[in-house]
């Protein structure tokens, strides 16, 4: 059978674009699909068998064509078929070519699961996708030196013509680092500023063993969890086909031979018991020792530390970590009790931790807890003489994908905490207590109130202590309007440089009496 010249072209078999351009030019010539011949440079042709390049007949044609408009096919279509242009499969070409021509007659023809071209390009397209997914989890970079810098270099055999498409994501990922990934077919170089896509390599190419691989195997054989082995899957999410390539799969074989057992040994061993899981009394026993009873332990919690503060202090962020007064304790990461100077003469007090907060636990460590620090910053007081704390000490949230999104403590959560905010006043002794928004005030004074009714006034609690209550910073991070962010911003610094002058006035007024 002869083919007309015009109806056959040459491609590199990744190579798209020139894809389109062909079937553009075969289009507008009205060339049926099966008088269409794409041929590969590798030699592998569609149909006919016979090597040629008569790209340059038809290239003059399109070269200034836009992909969509002007080659007359929709966006979703050309992103549909471009993935499923990458496969390795011969026939891959004349496949789409006839989906484009048919799309002119049947519009909503890509919405047809059960027509047979439509079910053929999805099947190539979740391999491509499949393929595509393998090599950015299964690429194993090993160090060499190249021109006396460090060169990571991979070695990896996908089943299709991904390289170039695959290729930026590594871009991303690993920005700041020389690398090189070799395939068989083409080759991806990245320099710290230009993506390369080269030739294939052989696997001679390709370095053998790395040192770091040694902390690698440590790392997943500890990862390894036996009671949850599911052979069958493990091998259709990690082909056989990558173990070569990957240092870890050396253990495979031993880890699932030995999971049966110790699986078993999981099972009999007993429960390990944390702070977090251990009783209270048991908790109690270990700050306070085994012959306290109640009425003592309640004595000793209550009454003014007599020996160092900030080992008392200690005790009590411990003791926190057995807190079951109210629900918050279940899902949050971990309790985060007050920081902070052991004696210090002011003391801020917030809503409860963040997210960030809950992971590090340590208060205002997040976005709000940068304000914060800037704000102390400006107005000159030293976050370090201080005590920062939280009326509730866990973290409430509120699940939504990925992320967890605070949501407020209601009033049975703000007074099941309030012990521990009562304990660590007991213990600090401030002059000046700053709470920062409408919970932590609930916190300090055991009811609400507003905080536009007192920002800024200072107040006595008892002969000691004393409050101002103003925003909580993450209130000026929620701002939307600029104009009202400044003004609010104003107000806040307005409000802490309040507090150190009182600081001050009333440390001069101590040493004149003194």
């Amino acid at each position: 059978m002869t083919v007309p010249r015009a109806a056959l072209v040459t491609l590199a078999a990744d190579d798209t674009d020139a894809f389109w351009r062909a079937a553009h030019a075969f289009d507008q010539r009205d060339i049926p699909p099966e008088a269409a011949v794409f041929e590969t440079r590798d030699g592998t042709a569609d149909l006919f068998g016979t090597p040629t390049n008569d790209a340059n007949e038809i290239s003059g044609h399109s070269t200034a064509i836009s992909f969509a408009r002007d080659y007359g096919i929709s966006d979703a279509f050309l992103e549909f078929a471009n993935i499923a242009l990458l496969h390795s499969e011969p026939q891959r070409f004349r496949l789409i070519y006839r989906l484009k021509r048919r799309l002119r007659a049947e519009p909503h023809l890509l919405s047809i699961a059960s027509d047979p071209d439509v079910a053929n390009a999805r099947a190539l397209q979740r391999s491509v996708r499949r393929d595509m997914h393998k090599m950015t989890a299964f690429v194993r970079f090993r160090q060499i030196v190249a021109d006396g810098a460090p060169l990571f270099v991979a070695w990896f055999e996908p089943d299709h013509h991904i390289v170039a498409a695959t290729a930026p994501f590594f871009m991303r990922r690993f920005a700041n680092m020389r690398w090189s990934i070799l395939t068989p077919r083409r080759s991806a170089h990245w320099d710290l500023e230009h993506l390369v896509i080269g030739d294939g390599a052989a696997r001679t190419d390709a370095p053998i063993g790395d040192p770091i691989e040694d902390v690698w195997r440590t790392y997943y054989a500890n990862i390894f969890n036996p009671a949850r082995l599911k052979v069958q899957a493990m091998r259709t999410e990690m082909p056989q086909k990558y173990w070569r390539n990957l240092p870890e799969a050396e253990l495979i074989a031993p880890l699932v031979q030995s999971a049966r057992r110790r699986a078993q040994s999981m099972i009999a061993a007993p429960p390990t018991v944390t702070r977090r899981t251990m009783p209270r009394a048991h908790v109690e026993r270990e700050l306070y020792g085994s012959e306290c009873d109640t009425s003592e332990l309640e004595m000793q919690k209550l009454a003014t530390p007599r020996a160092a503060p900030e080992a008392t202090l200690q005790a009590l962020a411990v003791e926190e970590t057995a807190c079951r007064r109210c629900p918050l304790f279940a899902p949050a990461t971990q309790v985060v009790p007050g920081q902070g100077a052991a004696r210090a003469r002011l003391m801020f007090v917030g809503e409860q931790p963040g997210d960030q907060e809950d992971i590090a636990g340590q208060p205002f460590v997040g976005p709000a807890g940068k304000v914060f620090n800037i704000a102390l910053e400006r107005v000159g007081i030293d976050r370090a003489a201080c005590f920062v704390t939280n009326a509730v000490k866990h973290f409430k949230f509120e699940p939504r994908g990925k992320r967890r999104l605070h949501k407020k403590p209601n009033t049975s959560e703000i007074d099941h905490c309030r012990w521990w905010l009562d304990s660590e006043r007991t213990l600090v002794r401030p002059e000046l207590i700053i709470a920062m928004g409408a919970t932590a005030a609930h916190g300090i004074l055991g009811k609400t109130i507003t905080v536009s009714s007192v920002r800024g006034q200072i107040q006595a609690l008892n002969d000691r202590e004393h409050l101002l209550v103003t925003v909580h910073p993450s209130y000026l991070l929620r701002l939307t309007d600029e104009n009202e962010k400044r003004i609010q911003w104003r107000a806040f610094l307005a409000d802490l440089a309040a507090a150190k002058t009182w600081l001050d006035e009333h440390s001069a007024h101590a040493d004149a009496i003194s």
